[in-house]
């Protein structure tokens, strides 16, 4: 068998995530147009078992955008992400090809030359640019000679999803099976699901105060027929708090449903879902509440 890590790496709002379930075939990284949607190293598992001339197990780790901190918690995300540069076999580095080339990707350029393992550029979002454009960005990225491979792509319509897919399996090396070949990802329950509750809180606040809201999970009870959740949602002050009830209570309500239906398709049961709006003043700039909330690494 043929096994390895790779790193997706990469700044805010390129379409990591995007991607990474485009790979896995089934939504297991939460997106949203707001930057810093993922905060969390999220691991994804591809396994192809008897498909092809050798069995292959490749383990996707997510990373958080890399970006200019403002807060405690920006600086673990941005740690959490470089952190995972360590111990992969292959880092990805995506972009957003309908973006114009700044500062930011000077940054991250400065940061694949860190890199010792293959590094392999996704120029993503290729159906919102021209060829020409794409040319454009080809050549600003490869005149530094740092990547072995580059792929043009879209990762919302997966257009050369499957063609990088193949690619990839070249760079892997003989090795275990890290995980079972039934599973996508070994992130917890408990965690898939305040994923999902804190993607529609981002959907329904739409840009009033979505970096300044975490989910924590109080309970989780399973049963035969129903799964019991409790669920806290953390804001920094009062005036946010009423925005995320919103008046007589209707976009928690809203956020409530919405979160639900997608949570009892996850867990295959009826999902009795509470939720309770809590202030924690300053809490990113709060190193216990960060680390209690698993944005720290260990």
């Amino acid at each position: 068998m043929k096994s390895g890590f790779i790193g997706i790496i990469g700044r805010p709002n390129v379409g990591k995530s995007t991607l990474l379930n485009k790979i896995l075939g089934e939504k297991i990284a939460i997106t949203s147009e707001k930057a810093q949607t993922t905060r969390n190293r999220i691991k994804g598992i591809y396994t192809e078992i008897g498909k092809g001339t050798e069995d292959v197990q490749m383990i996707f780790l997510d990373t958080p955008g890399i970006h200019k901190p403002k807060n405690k918690l920006g600086n673990a995300i941005n740690e959490t992400a470089i952190n995972t540069y360590r111990g992969v076999d292959v880092a990805l580095l995506v972009i957003d090809g309908s973006k114009p080339f700044g500062r930011g990707d000077e940054h991250m350029i400065s940061l694949m030359k860190d890199i010792s393992v293959p590094r392999i550029l996704i120029i993503n979002k290729i159906d919102l640019i021209s060829p020409e454009e794409y040319i454009d960005i080809y050549e600003k990225y490869m005149k530094e000679d740092l990547f072995d491979d580059v792929f043009g792509i879209s990762a919302l319509n997966g257009t050369n999803v499957s063609e990088l897919i193949e690619n990839l399996k070249k760079y892997m090396l003989d090795g275990p099976m890290y995980f079972p070949d039934d599973i996508s990802t070994d992130s917890p329950m408990r965690f898939l699901v305040s994923e999902i509750i804190r993607e529609k809180i981002l959907m329904y606040l739409e840009q009033e105060i979505p970096h300044g809201v975490a989910v924590e999970i109080e309970e989780y009870d399973e049963e035969d027929s129903i799964t019991r959740i409790g669920a806290v949602i953390i804001c920094e002050n009062p005036r946010h708090k009423s925005i995320i009830i919103g008046k007589g209570g209707r976009k928690i309500k809203g956020i409530g449903k919405s979160a639900r239906l997608e949570i009892e398709e996850l867990v295959g049961t009826k999902v009795f879902l509470s939720l309770w709006v809590k202030v924690k003043d300053k809490w990113r700039n709060s190193d216990t509440m960060i680390k209690n909330l698993g944005f720290k690494d260990e």
